[in-house]
């Protein structure tokens, strides 16, 4: 057990189980994020809609905390500076979703994901969307944190995803951080969009790839550990075959010695 080859191979076991185990804990600690997020979802998704200037504010950051709040607001669409959000993808179809600022009574402009329409959604496309409603509009949506990298970049007045940062340089105004996907609005417009996915407030696989690990780290012990125990079975065996084969040959000599003695 003290050779090179199973010192080496002790140490190999001892660095995988620690692996295991630090993974293991990697997806608990996930697992934890993600009930302590999805606990500020549900409180959000239940809560009263509050008045967007309570929860948002202009060129700020959307809170973690806020994450899917519901806020109301008051004011104007304008279309003509909508943003189309391309390549989003509904139950396999493809479509892109239609970000319209509202021009609030407060001043600033909060942008509206209205929804989704299904289109050929290829980058040459023209998005004929449903108008929103004229004039006056009371909207009512769940807050969401701007999107980061490249992605956001607005070009055409198109986007693969939604930030406020890069939107609000194309407006005049200022425009409230983040934006809010549409829950209703009044009035109601003539030919709505598919209102937004509310998000999966399941826990995930967190819970079973951290057991996995585990798993894995105690197998790797008890494969050592067997294999040790055969490696000794196989060299007790071999002493004791050993033992015998040299009594075998003692006692061949002993009996050729009275032979010899006896003549």
């Amino acid at each position: 057990m003290f050779s090179r080859r199973w010192v080496l191979f002790g140490i190999t076991v001892v660095l995988l189980t620690c692996a295991a185990y630090l993974l293991g804990q990697w997806q608990f600690h996930r697992l934890t994020e993600r009930e302590n997020g999805n606990a500020v979802v549900r409180t959000n998704l239940e809560a009263d809609p509050a008045p967007v200037s309570e929860v948002l504010d202009v060129g700020r950051p959307v809170d973690e905390s806020d994450e899917w709040r519901r806020v109301v607001a008051r004011g104007t669409y304008s279309p003509g500076e909508s943003v189309v959000i391309r390549y989003q993808t509904r139950d396999g179809a493809s479509g892109v979703d239609i970000v319209t600022p509202l021009r609030t009574v407060d001043g600033p402009s909060l942008l509206v994901d209205r929804g989704w329409v299904q289109t050929g959604n290829t980058g040459a496309d023209t998005v004929d969307a449903p108008a929103p409603p004229d004039g006056q509009v009371t909207v009512t949506g769940w807050v969401r944190a701007d999107a980061t990298g490249r992605s956001a970049t607005v070009t055409d007045r198109s986007a693969r995803a939604v930030s406020s940062a890069e939107i609000a340089p194309t407006l005049d105004g200022p425009v409230y951080g983040g934006f809010v996907d549409l829950e209703k609005e009044s009035p109601a417009p003539a030919d709505p969009l598919a209102r937004t996915e509310l998000p999966d407030l399941g826990n995930g696989p967190h819970f079973f790839y951290g057991l996995q690990w585990w798993f894995f780290g105690v197998l790797a012990v008890f494969g050592f550990c067997y294999l040790a125990y055969d490696e000794r079975k196989k060299l007790l065996a071999a002493r004791a075959s050993e033992r015998a084969d040299h009594a075998a040959v003692d006692g061949e000599h002993h009996a050729a010695d009275e032979a010899r003695s006896g003549r």
